[in-house]
């Protein structure tokens, strides 16, 4: 292998510190399991006892613990506060909601460089943002799993499961291919999954050639096994 690929992708600023899971009720858990999943580093906290030992249950060797999200020197002393990226995941009630954004955003001495997190309405999506939160999701429109995956792919830009082990993943072009053409990459070699499609979004080549070179504005369409796809450089 030539020496260009001797390449690790650098971390996003907001995760390198690993991510904080506030709630874990379904959507909660499903965030937690899909960022574990792909080997992330992840703190699990509830206010419910209940809730952290059924998420034991499911994930015996993710750190979880029992913490009142609303209380500022508890969520210090469980460490939320030491983490990159914070996902919000109660919604009710709102109060709760909103004391923990603005204590995972606002606390001195907090690392937090993201806050996501979960609204039930218009009204609670706009008061979270104006406590701070960087990113507000509804579960009915982005599902826990969705917005995990999101959390470690950032240049995902869409995934069509074909069954439980192969995927379609179409991605924003990795810094480390752009310029190069699909020849030199061999990515069925080097990643084992086969290239569908490449070119700008409104133009796509369907089967292109080994000679077509990839550019920064283009998106690649793959397919591969979910465990190759989840190796490919990010943006």
């Amino acid at each position: 292998m030539s020496d260009w690929w001797q390449w690790a992708p650098e971390k996003d600023p907001k995760n390198q510190l690993g991510f904080a899971v506030v709630g874990v009720g379904r959507f909660g858990t499903a965030v937690c399991r899909e960022l574990i999943r792909n080997g992330s580093d992840v703190l699990a906290v509830d206010s419910s006892e209940r809730a952290i030992d059924e998420l034991r249950q499911l994930e015996p060797s993710i750190e979880a613990r029992v913490v009142d999200s609303t209380d500022e020197e508890s969520m210090r002393a469980a460490g939320v506060l030491d983490m990159g990226v914070v996902v919000v995941g109660i919604s009710e009630p709102i109060e709760a909601s909103i004391t923990t954004t603005l204590i995972a955003k606002d606390s001195e001495g907090s690392k937090v460089r993201q806050v996501i997190a979960r609204a039930t309405s218009d009204l609670h999506e706009k008061m979270l943002k104006r406590v701070g939160a960087d990113r507000v999701v509804f579960p009915s429109r982005m599902q826990g799993e969705r917005l995990g995956l999101e959390l470690v792919r950032p240049n995902l830009i869409e995934r069509l499961e074909l069954d439980d082990q192969i995927g379609i993943d179409e991605i924003k072009v990795p810094a480390v291919f752009v310029g190069r053409s699909l020849r030199d990459l061999n990515l069925r070699k080097n990643f084992l999954v086969n290239v569908l499609a490449a070119g700008p979004t409104k133009g796509l080549t369907v089967n292109p050639p080994a000679s077509f070179v990839l550019k920064k504005s283009h998106v690649l369409v793959v397919m591969g096994s979910m465990e190759d796809l989840q190796k490919l450089p990010q943006v």
